[in-house]
C-alpha cells in the first residue's frame, strides 16, 4: 500500500512512517521541512499544508492519508492554530477525497477535553476544550469526520495522552535537564492526582491495530498502567539517581503565575499545560484491550527509557535545529531563574 504522512518529519509523523515502512508499505512525507535523518526509502514532498495544489499533487496514487500536520501548544500560535489545525485539516480531507484514498487517519488530542470534570474519559465523553488549541484541534476532528463521511471515506480519528518515548523533547527536555543536575521539580497541588501518559511505541501500535482491522470510529489511547504525576517523576528521579525532590506549589497561585508569564511571554508553558498538569486526566482504554491491544510501556517504563535517550543524546540535542516543536530543545525563559534557585 501506498500511504501519505503529513507532517511526517514530526516527532509523531516520523515514528508512522518508519512504522509503514518497516512493515514494507511505501511511504510519501508531506512537511515544510526535511528531516535529515529521514529513510531515503520515503519519498519526500516539500510543502505547507495550506498549500491545496501541491497536497493534492502529494495524494495522487495514495491509498491511505495519515494527517499528522499541527501546530501544537508550545508553540504559542494564537489564531494560527485555527488556520492551520482546522483549515489545513480540511484542506487534506478534501483532498484525500478527491484523490480516492481508501482511509484518512486523523491525529487528535486528548486537550479537546481541556482539563476533565470526571475520570476516566470514556469514548461517550463529551469534550470540552478550554484554550485555542483544544478548540482547534477539535474543531480540525469533526471537520475531517464530516468531509470524510459526505465522501464516503472511511474516518479514524487517533486521541492520545500526553506522548513520551526516545527523541520525545519540548518541555520534557527542560524536566529531564534539571532531573540531571539533581533540580527540584514541581507539581502543581501535590501531584497526588491520577496522570496516563503513553509510549510513541504503543499508540502507534493502537493506531495500526485500528487501521489493519478497518474499524474507523474514535479512539482514545493511553496506558494502562499509571499511578499519580507525583509517582511518575519520583520514579524518573530515582532511575537518574538524582538528588531532586518534587515539590507541590499551590494549584491557584501557580497557574495565576503562569498565566501572567505566558500573557507576557515569558514562559514556555501554555494554557493547556498549566491547566492540564494538576488535574487528573486518564482515559478508559478498556475497549483497545478488548481489540488485542496491549501497551508495552507503564508510566515509569516510557519515562525511564525517554530519559534515558535524552541523557545519551543529550550533546546532539544541544545543537539541534530540527524542524519539530516536539523534537528540539526548548526556551527555559522565565523558567531559568526557577532553575537558578531550585
Amino acid at each position: 500500500m501506498r500511504h501519505l504522512v503529513t507532517g511526517g518529519s514530526g516527532f509523531l509523523g516520523s515514528a508512522i512512517a518508519r512504522r509503514l515502512l518497516q512493515r514494507g508499505d511505501e511511504v510519501r512525507i508531506l512537511d515544510i521541512w526535511d528531516d535529515e535523518g529521514r529513510s531515503k526509502d520515503a519519498e519526500f514532498v516539500l510543502s505547507d499544508i495550506l498549500d491545496r495544489n501541491r497536497v493534492a499533487e502529494a495524494m495522487q496514487g495514495v491509498d491511505v492519508v495519515h494527517h499528522n500536520v499541527a501546530l501544537v501548544p508550545i508553540t504559542k500560535s494564537g489564531d494560527r492554530f485555527w488556520t492551520v489545525n482546522v483549515e489545513g485539516t480540511r484542506i487534506a480531507a478534501e483532498e484525500s477525497v478527491r484523490a480516492g484514498a481508501s482511509a484518512f487517519v486523523y491525529m487528535s488530542s486528548s486537550a479537546i477535553f481541556g482539563t476533565p470534570q470526571s475520570n476516566p474519559i470514556l469514548d461517550s465523553t463529551v469534550p470540552h476544550p478550554i484554550e485555542k488549541y483544544g478548540r482547534a484541534k477539535l474543531a480540525g476532528e469533526e471537520a475531517a469526520r464530516a468531509i470524510c463521511e459526505a465522501g464516503g471515506l472511511p474516518f479514524i480519528a487517533i486521541r492520545p495522552r500526553t506522548i513520551l518515548g526516545p527523541g520525545r523533547l519540548g518541555i520534557f527536555g527542560i524536566l529531564f535537564d534539571w532531573i540531571r543536575e539533581g533540580r527540584n521539580v514541581y507539581t502543581l497541588g501535590d501531584g497526588n492526582v491520577r496522570f496516563q501518559f503513553v509510549h510513541a511505541d504503543d499508540l502507534i501500535d493502537a493506531y495500526m491495530l485500528a487501521l489493519d482491522q478497518k474499524r474507523t470510529g474514535t479512539y482514545n489511547v493511553g496506558t494502562d498502567r499509571f499511578g499519580t504525576m507525583r509517582e511518575a517523576l519520583e520514579g524518573v528521579i530515582r532511575h537518574a539517581g538524582s538528588r531532586s525532590k518534587v515539590v507541590g506549589i499551590p494549584e491557584p497561585l501557580a497557574i495565576n503565575a503562569l498565566r501572567v508569564a505566558d500573557w507576557l511571554k515569558l514562559s514556555p508553558l501554555g494554557p493547556y499545560h498549566y491547566h492540564a498538569y494538576g488535574s487528573e486526566y486518564f482515559f478508559d482504554v478498556s475497549p483497545l484491550l478488548a481489540m488485542g491491544w496491549k501497551a508495552k510501556f507503564s508510566n515509569d517504563e516510557m519515562f525511564r527509557d525517554t530519559y534515558d535517550w535524552f541523557t545519551a543524546h543529550r550533546d546532539e540535542i544541544s545543537s539541534s535545529n530540527s524542524g519539530s516543536a516536539h523534537r528540539r530543545p526548548v526556551r527555559e525563559q522565565i523558567l531559568s531563574i526557577v532553575r537558578r534557585f531550585s
